[in-house]
């Protein structure tokens, strides 16, 4: 299939092009930043910034978490999420 906007340059509004699942774990970085989390299934998310602080937030299955997180904490995860980029 041919990409007619492939000579252009992509912004931060273009939709993701990849995806990939994420298994949480304690200070290691994703393989990728994320544009966005798609949550999987009910439970919590304990994502790290960039400046290395931690936050978990309840999530429901559907949700779109719009955050580029550096990595997933094992701790305080009980949700799946896969990583659109």
């Amino acid at each position: 299939m041919a990409d007619l906007y492939a000579k252009f340059a992509r912004g931060l509004e273009a939709p993701a092009q990849f995806h990939f699942a994420i298994v949480p774990a304690n200070g290691v970085a994703l393989p990728n930043r994320p544009r966005v989390l798609k949550v999987l299934t009910d439970g919590t998310v304990a994502l790290r910034d960039a400046a290395g602080v931690v936050l978990t937030y309840p999530v429901v299955a559907g949700d779109l978490l719009q955050f580029s997180a550096i990595g997933v904490e094992a701790t305080g995860t009980t949700a799946t999420v896969v990583g659109w980029v």
